[in-house]
């Protein structure tokens, strides 16, 4: 991930709708959720939860698939590892093995 895009993201993030749209993807996991039901759970009104979507969809964080009349949302974990690897890039000065504690703690 190049380090512009990385910014893109941390700032869709910075939002907290966002970052509650995100983080309630996340443990949606591979199901994902329509934007009707992300918009009750969370109460947001459709507009905002739409505008809130097109920022983490153009940040990389997150893809949809339409199905019929609506549209399903999930985390995009391919984005989600590209922000994660940024960050660890270049983790413990070239001694990987003090950075395990960390990514034990980040994988499932």
């Amino acid at each position: 991930m190049e380090k512009k895009s990385a910014l893109t993201a941390f700032a869709a993030l910075s939002q907290e709708t966002r970052l509650d749209v995100f983080r309630l993807l996340i443990e949606a996991g591979d199901t994902g959720l329509v934007a009707g039901d992300i918009a009750e759970k969370l109460d947001v009104k459709q507009n905002t939860l739409s505008a809130n979507l097109s920022v983490l969809l153009n940040a990389g964080l997150v893809r949809n698939q339409r199905e019929g009349r609506t549209i399903r949302y999930f985390a995009d974990t391919g984005g989600l590892q590209g922000l994660l690897g940024y960050l660890l890039e270049d983790c413990c000065g070239g001694r990987p093995e003090l950075c395990q504690p960390l990514i034990k703690n980040l994988t499932c």
